[in-house]
């Protein structure tokens, strides 16, 4: 489809339940359970009321923000998702260029389908050359195997690592168990038999998706996990795993699936330069808190002494807004762009960072507010 006839994440969300089976759409758009942690990230957002100020004439507002001595155009990093090489031919390769493209990072997931080696290639080959890229570990086969990729992601030049705390098991996703899909979450001959009708509903997307699976099957094998292993439960981390991660990694180390001030408290003192607020999306603990009610206390606890990142329900750039104005440095999305994907490839991706991009310069001018970096805790009710 053409991008520009989105106009928002909604828009996106609907053309790509058209784009693809409806077994790779609820992948994406479910949670866990009865979904209410999922529907209250949203909801959460709406509860913050926006305070503009007046008479202050029109303000050209700067959006641009700096994470680790790296300047992005502005506050939105691409969160790091699984499967994404089955969403589109594009891919996770497709998704780092929009970042590139768009001023701002992207962080790829263990077990987006593709491996790091492919993912900076095709960045590279696209021209984006000092763009920083970001790595979720995963490593349910243990320290052997977390140590390799530590070592194989800092040779290939990713800037920052991020440690997901979140996945001691699966979250109970019934959306895919109606689906008939397996927790490997895997494209095979198998797997495609028992979604037969899905697949055949969507022939764009089977015609294309056959050489790119090829490829991504061939290519995945390196990274070692698979969703499947880290549903299983796997070797999940400890905080003396990341100590020990601390040790070997000189870069940016980031925790992931922070929803406690307490915890926040214990990443910091283990060295971490920094913690993402979140809940998986929804996908895991059903019930846990939304991260926009959990991102006041991490902030108020960790926010002078490491950043602070939040996902989970941005849908808009007065969203991004808001968790600006709470205390978050800069904020992760993970459907929005997904739908993006699905909908539309690598254009669809970019289309959703310009519209957030856009939502966020109209709000801050709305606000009387000219930098991002002045939102706090004033702006918002």
């Amino acid at each position: 489809m053409d991008p520009t006839r989105l106009t928002n994440v909604e828009d996106a969300r609907r053309a790509a339940a058209r784009a693809v089976p409806r077994a790779l759409f609820d992948y994406v758009d479910g949670g866990a359970d009865d979904e209410l942690t999922m529907a209250e990230n949203v909801a959460a957002f709406r509860r913050i009321s926006l305070v503009p100020r007046m008479g202050l004439g029109r303000v050209v507002p700067s959006l641009s923000v700096e994470l680790f001595g790296t300047r992005l155009d502005f506050p939105v990093l691409l969160a790091p998702c699984g499967f994404v090489s089955a969403m589109h031919p594009d891919g996770p390769v497709g998704v780092a260029r929009a970042a590139a493209s768009r001023g701002v990072v992207s962080v790829l997931s263990a077990v987006a389908g593709r491996p790091p080696e492919d993912v900076t290639a095709g960045v590279r080959s696209a021209g984006a050359v000092g763009n920083p890229m970001w790595f979720q570990l995963y490593a349910p086969g243990g320290r052997d195997e977390w140590e390799g990729m530590v070592d194989r992601v800092a040779g290939l030049g990713y800037s920052a690592l991020v440690v997901t705390m979140d996945t001691t098991a699966l979250g109970n996703r019934e959306r895919d168990r109606r689906n008939g899909v397996s927790a490997q979450m895997r494209i095979d001959p198998r797997s495609a038999a028992l979604l037969a009708l899905q697949v055949a509903s969507r022939p764009w997307w089977a015609a294309r998706m056959g050489a790119a699976t090829i490829t991504a099957r061939r290519g995945a094998a390196p990274t070692g996990p698979t969703v499947g292993l880290v549903a299983a439960g796997g070797s999940p981390f400890t905080w003396d795993d990341v100590a020990a991660i601390r040790t070997r990694w000189s870069g940016p180390l980031l925790v992931k699936g922070i929803l406690t001030a307490a915890d926040a408290a214990r990443a910091v003192a283990l060295g971490c330069d920094g913690v993402i607020v979140s809940n998986h999306g929804g996908r895991q603990l059903d019930g846990a808190p939304a991260t926009m009610t959990a991102l006041p206390r991490v902030v108020d606890t960790v926010g002078g002494s490491a950043t602070v990142l939040v996902d989970g329900g941005i849908r808009r750039g007065s969203d991004v807004a808001r968790a600006l104005a709470v205390g978050a440095s800069a904020v992760l999305i993970g459907r929005p762009y997904l739908y993006g994907l699905q909908a539309a490839g690598t254009a669809g991706v970019e289309r959703i960072l310009d519209i957030l991009r856009a939502d966020l310069t109209r709000t801050l001018t709305l606000l009387g507010c000219p930098d991002v970096g002045e939102l706090d805790r004033s702006w918002i009710e």
